[in-house]
């Protein structure tokens, strides 16, 4: 019997030695894993979790419980600035930057103001998708959750040319939004718009989707003329356009507030992240508009790994087809892509593409607008395949072209007072991502983290700190990866950060003065 005893606890011991050590390895694997990834794990292992669409009557209950505690408040400290921007310009078309919940006394407030919209969380840890226009400005995030906790936020990575941004709390076990399909969304659909509109706590409207791939101008470099190039090249004699849109258009209710926040549809899945509006007032009109979640997922990824967005580019300029460019040009084809100019060794032109093509199609689907490329190749990074067709002399062609890199854009980031060490972070104006074995081994370090963005305004672009430094030492302690920069940033003395690097060029060191 005591033979049995003993055998019984040495199988109890194994059996808990073996979980506790899968546990350890599956933590690390997730770890690596993309949020999408992340979440299908989740998924898979609590079934329960899924949310059956509705029959009969619309009955968005189950939808709305399951997402709004994913979907969090975001408040931001800025400085006022002179100029406004979007004022008289008489478009009917808003982004929520003017409309996310300033308040009206701005003006009046020589130097802070206060201002707020939404944000998705789409991972456990913290990580929450907003707009780049919610705080590409900020001095200070702080995001509250639907438990009422405040917490402070670093911004991981933001890109203006997709008005995406993705910034981090530091917590655990929070409830995040389900990814869904952004392709599989049909018009006529039901949707469910989440946010904090009107400074109101966290609200829930309803619509259905209107439109896809919806081009507003609101992105980028805009007013061009129908005959400037809406580019994928690297812009060298032309200007080429490089902002993304292929928006969601949806007549779910939102106003100023829900910038960042969550569309979903009704089964609970993130299909979008609301970013603007077509209104004349700047308040609710009728239309609202979606990244669609497709692009968010990659554009997200890129932030967490490598701290900007990986574009890859076709390499050409172009003009949508239309019955105006039909008659101008001289061609049969009213769809498709008439092809400008091309840039020297870009993609197309390696391809075999030539000036006067027509793009017909991209993965055998058919180009309506310029947004059906436009999205497509945004989501794909340099070095992947994309299988165009084309028309020329009245034939049709197809081939596979391969994604050429671009050095990716530069974007406005301020420097403003601040005594915590997240805002610290967020005035370097930098992006970093963990250096590799290979990197620290040719400096002969053993710890950096490798600058992949330097933004515009901030201390690293004013003292001259270039993309590509290995920055191996922050306030004197090393570090190897973004929570490591912000954990030393807290023992900032006398005012200065001091940071340490190795390159080309050998050791450099930077002092940066922090006011407070």
């Amino acid at each position: 019997m005591k033979k049995i005893g003993v055998s019984l606890l040495t199988a109890f011991v194994g059996g808990a030695v073996a979980i506790g050590g899968y546990k350890i390895f599956e933590n690390k694997q997730l770890e690596k894993m993309t949020f999408e990834d992340q979440q299908k794990v989740y998924f898979a292992n609590n079934p329960g979790a899924e949310i059956l669409s509705s029959t009969g009557n619309p009955d968005f209950t189950q939808a709305a419980a399951a997402v709004s505690p994913g979907v969090v408040h975001i408040k931001v400290t800025m400085s006022v600035r002179n100029s406004q921007r979007g004022g008289g310009s008489g478009s009917p078309f808003d982004m929520f930057e003017e409309f996310f919940g300033m308040p009206q006394q701005r003006r009046s407030q020589p130097r802070q103001a206060m201002a707020s919209g939404s944000g998705v969380l789409v991972s456990p840890d913290g990580y929450i998708v907003t707009n780049n226009h919610v705080v590409e400005d900020a001095d200070k995030i702080e995001v509250q959750l639907t438990d009422q906790r405040t917490l402070e936020a670093k911004v991981i990575g933001r890109d203006p040319d997709f008005d995406l941004a993705l910034v981090k709390v530091n917590a655990k076990d929070l409830p995040f939004v389900k990814f869904g399909d952004s392709d599989n969304v049909r018009i006529g659909e039901w949707v469910l718009a989440v946010g904090y509109p009107l400074s109101l706590q966290s609200t829930v409207t309803a619509g259905i989707v209107s439109a896809k791939g919806r081009q507003i101008g609101i992105l980028g470099d805009q007013g061009q003329g129908q005959g400037s190039p809406y580019g994928y090249g690297q812009p060298q004699e032309s200007i080429a356009r490089t902002a993304v849109e292929s928006f969601i258009q949806t007549d779910a209710v939102i106003n100023k507030g829900n910038s960042g926040g969550a569309l979903v549809n009704a089964q609970g899945e993130l299909i979008g992240i609301n970013a603007a509006i077509a209104s004349p007032t700047g308040v609710y009109a009728g239309y609202g508009f979606a990244i669609p979640v497709n692009l968010v997922k990659k554009i997200v990824n890129d932030f967490k790994k490598f701290g900007a967005v990986q574009r890859g580019y076709v390499g050409v300029n172009f003009r949508e087809m239309d019955e105006t460019a039909r008659k101008e040009l001289n061609v049969d084809d009213v769809n498709g892509l008439y092809v400008a100019d091309l840039v020297k060794d870009g993609a197309a032109a390696a391809a075999g593409i030539k000036k006067g093509d027509i793009i017909t199609k991209v993965e055998g689907n058919t180009i309506f607008s310029s947004s059906d490329l436009q999205e497509r190749v945004a989501r794909l990074s340099p070095g992947d395949k994309l299988r165009l067709t084309y028309k020329r002399e009245g034939k049709e062609k197809e081939v596979t072209v391969t994604l050429k890199a671009q050095e990716a854009k530069k974007s406005a980031e301020e420097i403003e007072n601040s005594k915590s060490a997240t805002e610290i972070f967020n005035k370097l104006g930098a992006s970093f991502t963990p250096a590799n074995d290979a990197q620290k081994k040719k400096f002969g370090a053993n710890s950096g983290v490798v600058i992949t963005q330097v933004h515009r305004g901030g201390m690293f672009e004013y003292f001259g700190v270039e993309k590509g430094l290995i920055v191996t030492h922050v306030n004197g302690k090393p570090v190897n990866n973004v929570d490591d920069v912000e954990s030393a940033l807290a023992a900032t003395k006398r005012n200065i950060v001091r940071i340490t690097g190795v390159s080309e060029g050998g050791t450099v060191e930077f002092n940066f003065p922090v006011e407070y």
